[in-house]
Parts: structure tokens; C-alpha cells; sequence
């Protein structure tokens, strides 16, 4: 199952090869209640056609409408939904207002080049940094490996966009609740790679959950493959087999990369032996272990495979939007 951000540019790419016009919005910033968070985005064409979201339904009818009387014909410009906003004024019911950039592509190599970048950017490819100067046409930087993204950031002039992967759970090991963090995460629109060593679990996880949209299957140790490939500043890492040989050897590599989320399943005596073992026989320093979620996911006393997926990926969402 791909992001909803994926199946926006995706289905942008594709009317701009079918050699049409579209216009693509970037939520930039929200106030009050506005439902969408910078950064969302809606792709639409000159048949009336759209896919993605800007408010969940507030002001979409009356952008592809305006779109339809021949508005935004600049290659980009910035416009402000919402009480006291630039024109055109749209009071959101929510109350809430947004500032949005609205960029308009014609089917020529350059745009395609730009959206086919942002394709890969969010399929966990090199990351994008976008710059665009209000009025004119659009400039785009491919980083370099291990290269910070720039912030989301505007003014009257100019926009910075950074674009990166969605987030992308690693799960280590397969497993009942394994099986139901991927359920859920796939879901969610995140990426999911999911590393399994072990012959007969491996073959089960390929019966039951085979490749698909945004489902990547392993067939390596958790561990190994960490220490290899690392992970992205936009992982979550999820230990789920009660296995010391795989959770330990995991999270001894999992502290070492960026990843915003660590978390391993078991008791809360169990993950305190755990975290034991992992300072006096891994060696890892205590801001690594702070870095350990364990017991994994919200205190809700979830006891079920789905109800501790339920619980590990809410922790996930809240961890990754600051709370």
C-alpha cells in the first residue's frame, strides 16, 4: 500500500507522460485546526481530475473549481486558504488556515526529471531539496549520501521543500505480532522492510506476506543487514521475536544508526534483563539504552498480537511527530 503523498506524485508522473498539464499543491504551513500538515500534498489536472489531500475535504471543490476558470497559471505561487488569507479567501469550516504553494507543470523533459526524482525520493531513494522561487520555475537538488535535509521553510519570494522517504519500519524477525505490525504499518503508508535469517520463518512470512507496494522482504539477519545497509534518520526499528540472538544482535547495531525509533517486545522484567545484558555483555553506554523503547509501545495493556502492533505503532506515530 503506498502514502498517499506516493500516489499523488505517482499519478501526477502519469498524466504529465499522458502529456497533460497538472498542478501540484504543498500544504507550507497551518494554523488552528487545519487537518493536513506541511508538507501534504494534491496533484489535480485540467480535466478536473485529483488525487491527494489539502484539507480533507475543506477547500478542494473550490480549488479545482477556480483551476477550471483558468487561476494559477504561473509556473508557482503561494496562496493563503482561511480567514484573513491572501486571494482567493476560503473559510475553512475547520477554522483553521493554510498557506499553500500551487505549481503548475507542463509535460516537458524537465518536469518529468523533477517528478520521477521525487518518485524515488519517496521510495526511500536519495533525498530531494526543492527550491523554488514564487513566479518562475523550479530548481531541485539531489543530497548526497548521509546529507541533512533542509527544512520546510517560505517568505514572500521563495520556497525550500525538502522531500525524503516516508517512514520506513524495520522489522527484525518474523512473527505473530510481527505479522500485525505489518499489517498495520502498511496501512499507514510506511515502508516496510521486514529481515527474517531463520529458513521456516522466512518461508512463512513470504506465504503469508508476500512482496508487494512498499513491503520489502529480507532474507538476512536483522543484525548483518544493519550493519550493512544502516537506516535512515526516518526509521522505526521493531525487535518482535522474544529471540536474544536476533533482538540483542539487532538492537547492538540498531543504536549506531540515526533511526528515530528503537523498540523491543517483552515483559517489563524481561526488558530490563535485556537492557542488563545489553550494557554488561554489548558494552553499550547508557544513552544508547535511553534510546531503547522496552517494554515497545504505549501503555495500553495490550496483550494480543494486534493489540501490542496497535500499541508499538502508535508510539511510532507519536515519537515521529514530536510528542
Amino acid at each position: 500500500m503506498l502514502s498517499l503523498d506516493q500516489r499523488v506524485i505517482d499519478q501526477a508522473l502519469l498524466w504529465l507522460r499522458q502529456g497533460q498539464t497538472v498542478w501540484l499543491c504543498t500544504v507550507l504551513h497551518s494554523w488552528g485546526s487545519a487537518p493536513r500538515s506541511p508538507g501534504a500534498m494534491l496533484a489535480a489536472n485540467t480535466q478536473g481530475q485529483w488525487t491527494g489531500s489539502l484539507s480533507g475535504g475543506c477547500i478542494e471543490e473550490d480549488f479545482l473549481a477556480r483551476l477550471q476558470q483558468g487561476a494559477y497559471p504561473h509556473p508557482s505561487e503561494r496562496v493563503r486558504y482561511g480567514e484573513k488569507g491572501l486571494p482567493p479567501p476560503v473559510q475553512l469550516p475547520c477554522g483553521g488556515i493554510l498557506d499553500v504553494l500551487v505549481e503548475r507543470f507542463t509535460p516537458q523533459e524537465r518536469a518529468l526529471t523533477l517528478l520521477a526524482s521525487m518518485q524515488t525520493a519517496l521510495s526511500g531513494g536519495p533525498l530531494l531539496a526543492r527550491y523554488v522561487t514564487l513566479g518562475h520555475d523550479h530548481q531541485w537538488q539531489v543530497l548526497a549520501s548521509g546529507s541533512p535535509l533542509p527544512e520546510l521553510r517560505y517568505d514572500d519570494n521563495s520556497v525550500v521543500l525538502p522531500l525524503g522517504a516516508v517512514t520506513t519500519v524495520l522489522i527484525a524477525g518474523y512473527s505473530a505480532v510481527a505479522s500485525e505490525c505489518i499489517r498495520l504499518a502498511l496501512m499507514l503508508g510506511f515502508r516496510v522492510l521486514v529481515c527474517e535469517h531463520r529458513d521456516a520463518e522466512f518461508e512463512q512470512l513470504r506465504a503469508t506476506r508476500p512482496d508487494g507496494e512498499n513491503l520489502y522482504l529480507i532474507r538476512q539477519h536483522p543484525a548483518c543487514y544493519l550493519e550493512q545497509s544502516g537506516a535512515s534518520a526516518a526509521t522505526a526499528i521493531l525487535c518482535l521475536t522474544h529471540d536474544p540472538r536476533i533482538d540483542d544482535l539487532t538492537l547492538m547495531e540498531a543504536v549506531n544508526t540515526p533511526a528515530f525509533y528503537i523498540g523491543a517486545m517483552g515483559s517489563a522484567k524481561n526488558s530490563q534483563r535485556r537492557l542488563q545484558r545489553l550494557a554488561e555483555r554489548g558494552g553499550l553506554s547508557a544513552p544508547a539504552l535511553a534510546r531503547i523503547h522496552a517494554p515497545i509501545g504505549l501503555a495500553i495493556g495490550s496483550k494480543t498480537p494486534a493489540e501490542i502492533a496497535l500499541a508499538a505503532l502508535a508510539d511510532i506515530v507519536r515519537v515521529r511527530n514530536g510528542l
